[in-house]
Order: structure tokens, then C-alpha cells, then sequence
């Protein structure tokens, strides 16, 4: 049996806008109750929440009862977490901290088996190709992983064109939490200087035809994305969205409650 399709891969090269979830609780019952919303992807963030491989793939198996694409960001582009997380399972990957052309071509190598890249041949004995149950499975596998890599800094925006255009990548994600602070705007992506840089670096990715991406955690802000051509959207983490549901319930049980 060879990889499975990826649909979130396949959407995005289509042009498709596709909403996900960050996923930064580690709780399995969290993403549960994220899966079964309806979602086209949902990311396990292992550079920001507790995760490790064991309970990266506790996510998986979650995920994996619903028709959502997990995606996993891996806390660093090296190869060998790359690789511990592909032979997890993982086909879709979110990269941090990409800046130039020469990362790009590294970590698009670390997706590939040779003779295109430097993938070890492990997954016969791994969850990616059920522990040797589907024996064909290295045969498409390397068509089958949706690369995005994220562009936060500086010297990232300046290297956009570069990054977006390696063969391997589907999409690019700016990260503008990272960029406005690299930008000496700190916990102010919304500064006029920070979203110009923005809107031209998805500008930049779209016209190396390839999918934009972004988190805002501003529903405000989510047709303005859109227009300018995002397509790989974060909406939001479950982490926040309890949070603030949580702090409007509490406030809104005090107003009521008040004597």
C-alpha cells in the first residue's frame, strides 16, 4: 500500500482556502473536541507546547479520526527531528525559522528519500508505513509531504523570493509575532512598518506560486488576509480560545451577579 494522499498538499497547490487550529494544550481530549469541529488542519505545535515524540503521536492517533490534516511543527529544521517525525506519520510539516534560499533546499532534502534527499529508510519499522504493513510505501511517499517553512525574521522577508521558490516547498508561513519583534516592534504586529512587510511578503510568496500562510488570532483581520491571498490560515490556537471564552464567561458572570 503506498503513502496516503494528502488533501491539505492537494487543496493548497489548488488554490483552496484552508482554516486550521494550533493545537498548544497537549491535551488529547482538547484535541478531540478541536478534530471533531470541522477544521481543514489542525497543527500539533512542538515548538511551543509540551510535546515530544510520545505525545506527538498521541495527536496523531486523535487527529486521525477525523477528516482534518494534522500538521506538526517541528521545534527546529534539523534533520533527525525531521525524520523522528515523518516516521511518526507526520505528512505535513511547518519548519520555524527559515531565512534563506540554502535552508530551504536543506529541509525540503530532509523530506526526501535519497536519490532526491537524505531521509532514512526507517519507515518500514515505523508508524508512517504501519511497521511494515504497507510495504510500497516509500514508492510515492516523497509527493505526499506538504512542506510549509516559516519566514519571521528580517532576513527571512529579504530571502522570501528565494525560500518560496525551492522546489519541494508548498507553501510559506510568516510569522508575525517573531517578524515584529526581529523588526524592533515587540507585541506589536499590527505596527504600520511590520504589516507592509507582511502584505509584500505574501506578495512575494504568491507570485512564486506558492501557498501563503499565517496565524491571526483577530477575527478583524481574517477577510484582510484573505483578500490579499492567504490560502494556509490559522485561526486561532485552543489554548487562546479557552482562555477568552473563559475570561467572557467570568465577566459576563460577575455583570450578572453584581447586588
Amino acid at each position: 500500500m503506498p503513502a496516503p494522499t494528502n488533501t491539505l498538499k492537494h487543496a493548497l497547490a489548488k488554490g483552496e482556502m484552508q482554516l486550521g487550529m494550533w493545537l498548544n494544550l497537549g491535551s488529547g481530549s482538547a484535541t478531540e473536541i478541536v478534530g471533531a469541529t470541522g477544521y481543514d488542519w489542525c497543527l500539533i505545535d512542538g515548538e511551543h507546547a509540551p510535546f515530544d515524540p510520545n505525545t506527538i503521536l498521541e495527536q496523531l492517533r486523535v487527529l486521525g479520526q477525523f477528516d482534518t490534516s494534522a500538521i506538526v511543527r517541528v521545534p527546529i529544521g534539523e534533520d533527525w527531528v525531521i525524520k523522528q517525525v515523518m516516521d511518526l506519520g507526520a505528512q505535513s510539516l511547518l519548519v520555524p525559522m527559515v531565512n534563506t534560499g540554502a535552508q530551504a533546499q536543506a529541509i525540503v532534502a530532509a523530506t526526501k528519500y535519497a536519490p532526491r534527499g537524505v531521509r532514512g529508510m526507517g519507515a518500514g519499522v515505523a508508524r508512517a508505513a504501519l511497521y511494515g504493513h504497507n510495504a510500497d510505501y516509500a514508492e510515492n511517499a516523497d509527493g505526499e509531504i506538504c512542506l510549509v517553512l516559516q519566514a519571521e525574521t528580517r532576513e527571512a522577508m529579504k530571502n522570501i523570493k528565494a525560500i518560496a521558490g525551492t522546489d519541494g516547498v508548498d507553501a510559506v508561513f510568516i510569522g508575525p509575532a517573531d517578524l515584529s519583534a526581529d523588526m524592533g516592534h515587540l507585541g506589536n504586529p499590527g505596527h504600520p512598518d511590520v504589516k507592509a512587510a507582511i502584505e509584500k511578503g505574501i506578495a512575494d510568496i504568491r507570485a512564486a506560486g506558492k501557498a501563503a500562510g499565517i496565524l491571526s488570532f483577530d477575527a478583524a483581520s481574517f477577510g484582510h488576509y484573505a483578500q490579499l491571498g492567504v490560502t494556509f490560515f490559522g485561526v486561532g490556537s485552543e489554548a487562546s480560545l479557552l482562555r477568552a471564552s473563559l475570561q467572557a464567561n467570568l465577566a459576563a458572570a460577575r455583570l450578572a451577579t453584581q447586588t
